[in-house]
């Protein structure tokens, strides 16, 4: 009898035991996605967003999610990101909607817009002005999903190697300028390309192009572009430059639903830390461009430029409306979106900044 109560408390402690363990092994279970970014290796503030994204999600998994990074210099297509994460080649991307409008059109205007929000205000569109419901919508059909991977804040307009005065300025000059704006610009005259990133200073220096814009003193400090163009424009093209994390739609499907509510997390916060990291890099890196290299003319563009920019901005805009019911729905909600918050902006950044001129 003995034995045999032995031999039922020993199976009653072993059932015990497997049912603890078996849950406990299962979360165990590491899952690993792989990422494509369009920046080199050790490329700041852009490259520590998606970083600090993988530290986030393995931290916050208890080392179940792990993401593994390939930069552009091993990948070799730093604008191929879009293609090779439908393509299931990479779970995830780090790249620019703007960088693969030529396939799929309506993706660029989730980077920022010419005259259009700025961060704090295209942040409010994304999360609660409709603006992520509508990327999905342009995504979704791709098999991908895209949530905000970064923002610069506004931008400046670039370094030019010769002073623009009018419009006529504008004929011809060979710019590195991506996105709705190089459409704009070409409507001026101006013949805009798009050049990867560890190629824009030997472009500069060599004369291939006549002007540039990158992001602002965050990192084009570290570019060395005050070095070889002595006229920096404000900008007025990207006021809230935006990066994207792509996401495979299967490889996402293929997580547990607490994994997939961390990566989610994990993209929001790392974000939101990026712009917080570009504001101060800025700040830094200009009082240390201006004691270094006093000669650099900061400038802004003439009235009569700025004005003829709006207009083919403008007509732009209704032309992609006009062709496109997706790209209208798009258009109409950024526009009535900052209508809106604008007012608010109007009465209380725009406000304070104002009054301590005085």
């Amino acid at each position: 009898m003995m034995k045999l109560s032995f031999l039922k408390t020993a199976l009653a402690t072993l059932g015990c035991a497997a049912l603890l363990s078996g849950p406990a092994q299962a979360a165990e279970k590491v899952y690993r996605l792989t990422m494509a970014e369009s920046w080199q290796s050790n490329f700041p503030i852009f490259g520590d967003a998606p970083r600090n994204m993988a530290q986030m999600a393995e931290t916050m998994s208890n080392g179940r999610l792990k993401i593994t990074i390939d930069s552009a210099n091993k990948h070799k297509a730093p604008f191929g990101v879009f293609d090779m994460v439908r393509a299931g080649q990479y779970d995830l991307g780090h790249s620019a909607s703007y960088y693969w409008k030529g396939k799929v059109p309506n993706t660029l205007y989730f980077t920022t817009m010419p005259f259009g929000m700025l961060a704090q205000e295209q942040y409010g569109w994304f999360y609660h002005g409709g603006g992520m419901e509508l990327m999905q919508k342009v995504y979704e059909p791709f098999g991908l999903l895209s949530f905000p991977g970064g923002n610069t804040g506004n931008q400046m307009g670039g370094w030019f190697q010769k002073e623009i005065n009018s419009v006529a300025d504008l004929q011809g000059l060979k710019m590195r300028i991506p996105g709705f704006a190089g459409e704009v610009l070409a409507k001026l005259g101006a013949n805009p390309v798009n050049i990867p990133a560890g190629e824009l200073y030997t472009s500069l220096e060599r004369r291939t192009i006549d002007a540039l814009e990158w992001v602002g003193p965050s990192l084009d400090l570290r570019m060395g572009f005050h070095k070889i163009a002595p006229y920096y424009y404000t900008g007025w093209h990207e006021p809230a430059t935006e990066l994207q994390f792509l996401v495979n739609k299967r490889s996402l499907e293929k997580l547990p639903a607490d994994l997939q509510e961390i990566l989610k997390v994990a993209m929001r916060t790392a974000a939101y830390d990026m712009y917080v990291q570009s504001t101060h890099a800025s700040g830094e890196n200009w009082v240390k461009m201006k004691q270094e290299f006093p000669d650099v003319q900061v400038k802004t563009f003439p009235a009569e430029v700025m004005s003829a920019m709006r207009q083919a901005n403008d007509e732009l805009l209704a032309e992609h409306a006009a062709a496109d019911p997706l790209a209208k729905e798009i258009i109409d909600s950024q526009s009535a979106y900052l209508q809106q918050v604008r007012q608010w902006t109007d009465i209380s950044d725009r406000a304070y900044l104002n009054s301590q001129q005085n």
